[in-house]
Formats: C-alpha cells, sequence, structure tokens
C-alpha cells in the first residue's frame, strides 16, 4: 500500500464521516462505496464497513447503560438474533455475483436518497420558512 493510498483512504474516510454526521445517514452507506474505489470487491467492502459498526456499537451500548437506557434482556435478544442474520445475509452475499451485489446496493443508496428528500420536504411543510 502506498503513501497516496492511505491519503487517499484517510480523506475518503473523513470526508464520508462528515457527510454521514451532516444527512444523518449510517456511515456505510458512504464508506461502501469510498472502499470499493480503494479498489476493494464489493462483499470485502460491505463487510469492512459492518465491523467497523462495531466500535460504535460497543461505545454507544457502554454510554447507554450508564444512563440507565439499555435493556439488557432486549439487547441480548437483538443480538443472538443479529447473529443468526449477519450468518445469512453473508451466505447470501457470497452466494450472488459481485455485479448483483453492487446492483443491489445502488438500490439501497437510492432508497436511503429517497428517505433524505421524503423527510426534506415532510420538515418544509412542517416548517415553512417565513417570508
Amino acid at each position: 500500500m502506498t503513501v497516496w493510498t492511505i491519503v487517499f483512504a484517510l480523506a475518503l474516510g473523513f470526508s464520508a464521516g462528515i457527510l454521514a454526521g451532516l444527512f444523518g445517514v449510517g456511515g456505510g452507506i458512504l464508506f461502501v462505496p469510498a472502499l470499493v474505489a480503494l479498489g476493494l470487491g464489493q462483499v470485502e467492502a460491505q463487510a469492512t464497513s459492518l465491523l467497523a459498526i462495531l466500535p460504535t456499537v460497543v461505545t454507544g451500548a457502554w454510554n447507554q447503560r450508564r444512563y440507565g437506557n439499555l435493556r439488557a434482556r432486549t439487547a441480548l435478544v437483538l443480538g443472538l438474533v443479529s447473529i443468526v442474520g449477519v450468518e445469512l445475509g453473508a451466505q447470501i452475499a457470497t452466494s450472488l455475483p459481485e455485479s448483483a451485489l453492487r446492483r443491489l446496493f445502488a438500490l439501497l443508496l437510492f432508497a436511503v436518497a429517497a428517505q433524505l428528500v421524503w423527510r426534506a420536504r415532510r420538515q418544509s411543510r412542517r416548517y415553512p420558512e417565513s417570508p
């Protein structure tokens, strides 16, 4: 890996983080295309993005536990069910051709974009600008 690849990766990660925070979307929506641009395959990019979420999940759960907002039993059930979902998702993702997985991810991106537009329009109707 060259120095320029590392600089490019850091710039993409920083930009994606800023944009995800500004638009209120999950970072994976932006990180997966960035990782593909860096040369990873679609499956590897999606898996890397999902793995990168783990520190955020652990930190968020720890903080919410400190605030008294964590329901341990519900979290445990969701965690166990998620393991099954991850296994099924991984099997499906690896069985699909890379081009089909990219198209499905593109559909997800369009759905997220549509949701952002819908939310913005709904909020602008709720809080119209004064003349």
